[in-house]
Parts: C-alpha cells; sequence; structure tokens
C-alpha cells in the first residue's frame, strides 16, 4: 500500500512540472472511510469541471456531471465493499474428533482423518474436549462480474442532456480497482457433550483499497475548451485528468458463534444440523464487517468409507439492515441480501499423519446487484458511443474450489494448507486465495 501511495504522490509532483502542463495530472486523495472511497473520488475533492465562469469566480460544472453519474457508481461502489465484508470465514471444526468409550473409559478417536478445511463434517470435537486454532488468508480481487478490475469504464453526464445546448458533453472514465483483503482469524471449539460442540471465531481484518480513474472530456456539444476543462496545474485547460483515492485499514471483523449438533449417527454415517451467528463487531464503513447480524441454520452430512470420508453441506443466511445496502454516504441502512450456501467433497487420509482435503463450494446471493458491460449513446448527431457499466438485481451464483491438506507434525498439532480458486466469473473474484493455518487439541 505505502508503495503505490508513493507512486500516486510521485505522479502529482511530475504533473506539477510546467512542462507538463497539458498532460493528464494526477489528484491523490486519501480517504477516511473505505466505503466511501468511490463517493470521495468523485466528490468534492474529487472529479471536477471548470468552466469559463467558474473562472470567474463561479461555479465549477462538476456538480452538473456529477448528478447524472452517481447513482450508477454508488451501485458499483455497493456492489463491490458489500461483497468484500461478506467472504466466508473458514470452518472452526477441529481436525481431531473423539468419542468417550464408558467401556474402557477413556476417549478414543471418532475418526480417522482430519476432515475438511473450508467445509463441516458431521462429527462433533467430543465432550469436554477443546480445540484452537489460527488461519490467515490473502485475497487480493482481480476482477468483477468477469469484467477486469484494472480497466472498468464509466461515463458520466451532464444534468438536463436533452436539453441540448453543450449538455451534450460527457466524461468518460476508464477506473482501476485494486482490492485486497488480509484476514487473520482465531477459533475456539468446546465439546459440550459427545454430540454437541460450540466454536468462536474472531477475525483481524486489513482491508486496502486503491482506486484512480482516468477522465477525458467528450465534446459532443461543444467546441470551445473554456466551456467544460479540467483545471490544469498550471490553471490552464485540458481535457484530461487522471483522479486517485486510497485508503487502508485494520481492526477486529464479525465475530461468528457456531453450534453443532449429531443428530444421527452409525458407524459409517453421521448428520448434524447447527447455527451460526455473526455480529456486526466489525466497522463496517471501513469494510472490516458488513454491520448486520445474520443468522444462518445450516446441516451436514458425512460418512467414513475407509480412508475416504465424503461430505455435504447446505446452509441458508438471514442478514439484517446495513448502510453497505445501499449508498454508504447516505447513513441510510437496508436489508443486505439474503445468502444460499453449499459445499460438497471429500477427505482422504494418504497418511497416518497426512489428509488430503477438495471441496467445491457455491454461494447463492439473493437480489444482488449485478454489474454488466453497456454501451452509452451520446445525443450529438452521430450518437457517438462508450463503453459503459449498468446493473440490475438479480441472484447471483459464486462457484469455488479448494484442495489443501492437513499434516500433524507433532502429538495433537496439525498444520493446514489451502488454495481457493474461482470455478465461475460471477462476483467480485480473486483468481487464487491462499490460506494457512495451525490447530492444536487438548
Amino acid at each position: 500500500m505505502t508503495k503505490r501511495v508513493l507512486m500516486a504522490v510521485f505522479s502529482l509532483a511530475l504533473a506539477a512540472e510546467p512542462a507538463r502542463a497539458q498532460q493528464p495530472y494526477n489528484v491523490a486523495v486519501q480517504v477516511e472511510q473505505l466505503a466511501r472511497i468511490f463517493a470521495d473520488l468523485y466528490g468534492p475533492a474529487g472529479l471536477v469541471v471548470d468552466s469559463t465562469a467558474a473562472l470567474a469566480g463561479g461555479q465549477s460544472h462538476s456538480g452538473h456531471f456529477r448528478g447524472g453519474f452517481e447513482s450508477e457508481f454508488a451501485q458499483f461502489g455497493t456492489a463491490l465493499t458489500s461483497q468484500l465484508v461478506s467472504l466466508p470465514y473458514p470452518t472452526p471444526a477441529a481436525g481431531f474428533t473423539y468419542q468417550f468409550d464408558p467401556a474402557l473409559g477413556v476417549f478414543t478417536r471418532s475418526t480417522n482423518n482430519f476432515g475438511p478445511i473450508l467445509s463441516e463434517r458431521a462429527e462433533t470435537i467430543g465432550a469436554r474436549r477443546l480445540s484452537f486454532g489460527f488461519a490467515a488468508q490473502r485475497l487480493t480481487f482481480d476482477s468483477i462480474e468477469g469484467l477486469d478490475l484494472d480497466a472498468i469504464p464509466a461515463v458520466f453526464t451532464h444534468d438536463s442532456a436533452e436539453l441540448r445546448g453543450g449538455r451534450e458533453d460527457v466524461i468518460t472514465t476508464i477506473n482501476s480497482v485494486e482490492a485486497t483483503v488480509t484476514r487473520s482469524t482465531a477459533f475456539l471449539s468446546y465439546g459440550v457433550t459427545n454430540r454437541f460442540d460450540v466454536s468462536v471465531a474472531v477475525p483481524i481484518v486489513t482491508a486496502d483499497m486503491l482506486v484512480t480513474s482516468r477522465a477525458r472530456i467528450r465534446r459532443l456539444g461543444t467546441t470551445e475548451t473554456q466551456i467544460h476543462f479540467f483545471r490544469m496545474a498550471d490553471d490552464s485547460p485540458g481535457d484530461e485528468r487522471i483522479f486517485t483515492a486510497f485508503g487502508q485499514a485494520t481492526g477486529i471483523g464479525d465475530v461468528n458463534i457456531r453450534g453443532k449438533a449429531t443428530v444421527h449417527k452409525t458407524e459409517r454415517q453421521a448428520v448434524a444440523v447447527g447455527i451460526d451467528v455473526k455480529l456486526p463487531t466489525g466497522d463496517e464503513m471501513n469494510l472490516l464487517g458488513t454491520g448486520a447480524t445474520a443468522v444462518q441454520p445450516y446441516g451436514v452430512w458425512s460418512a467414513s468409507l475407509g480412508p475416504f470420508s465424503p461430505h455435504v453441506n447446505a446452509g441458508y443466511r438471514w442478514n439484517g439492515t446495513s448502510v453497505l445496502a445501499s449508498d454508504p454516504g447516505s447513513a441510510q441502512a437496508r436489508d443486505l441480501p439474503d445468502v444460499a450456501v453449499y459445499s460438497a467433497g471429500g477427505a482422504i487420509e494418504v497418511h497416518r499423519r497426512l489428509t488430503l482435503a477438495v471441496d467445491v463450494l457455491g454461494r447463492v446471493v439473493l437480489d444482488s446487484p449485478r454489474l454488466s458491460r453497456s454501451t452509452f449513446t451520446g445525443l450529438d448527431a452521430a450518437r457517438t458511443q462508450f463503453p459503459d457499466i449498468a446493473f440490475r438485481k438479480r441472484a447471483l451464483h459464486e462457484l469455488s474450489a479448494a484442495t489443501g491438506f492437513k499434516l500433524n507434525i507433532a502429538d495433537r498439532l496439525l498444520v493446514n494448507a489451502n488454495v481457493l480458486f474461482k470455478l465461475n466469473s460471477g462476483g467480485l473474484r480473486d483468481k487464487i486465495s491462499p490460506l494457512l493455518g495451525v490447530e492444536y487439541a487438548f
């Protein structure tokens, strides 16, 4: 992050040189709240379009151009930020599971392998057993709905453009978004009985964002530079300008509390039900949490077929209200979309100390703001077209796969390594997301 900020400041310094006055120069804005990064990029300190009246001491035209654009781009910010804070946690399920043998009066291992990494199995940890874990994930996003985050087009339109008289002018932008989330999560699981356990997951999140927009005035209704222009470093008029907004935040994320009970168990298979409650402990305005309470009941089936243990998970999450479901700058809270989740996979005992885990994971976000490519058509005689984005609300299906291993390096200490990768382009996605963790059972 520091390197990128220094580069932005360096670009700004270069742009201030008189010799470069006619070239686009960068205006960098450091934001205080990451959820407002787009509003600040195109707000009072961001996109500013000047006119002859502004040079004479009157008002700039920035308000005229912002008015027709902000509602659409606010949806882009909402789509991006709401997905940043709703990423799934690694499962707090314990790798070591036990059951009490009353005949022997001791606890014995109830499974041969160490189980999945991003999914659940039906077995519980065992009565009065305790497991502690820690996992670190890093996600560097590169696309949203299949669009490259390095080149997202968007068009500003003038207020009352249909009245013509020079209002046909538009501003085209090419936007680059760098979004990285690093999450370190501590897990604690405790077996209340042989068939019921509880878990708590406490994440520490770092969110890092840099947005750069290259803007260009397209003169579809005017010919004189002085009517609409960007004021350059030496106050001369120009048609192009670069705007940058950046910020970083670190803090506690949304705490997750989980309860799971095995309701049916035979020698080879088991069924469990559970409930997750996510508490809004993270700062939603800095993308550290959703700002909403969420409740997710779920069910699990798993089996033990020699060295191979398949499992299936399914659940549904009801989300509360959050400002991230509307324009974060408005402070108006709305319901976050509900989410259906599922996964299927298996754990394979390669060696008594090594288990391989494979999963396919899906999320269906209901009534989510979906971004898509579109074409903007100008009001000039030639009906000039420019690439743009549009939004509509519909279900979003994200499909991913994960593979990794759990290695028992000493006593009841496990080391976990996993790689999550996308199988489709829906939503905000990272091509490959690594995870590393440790777990110890008492």
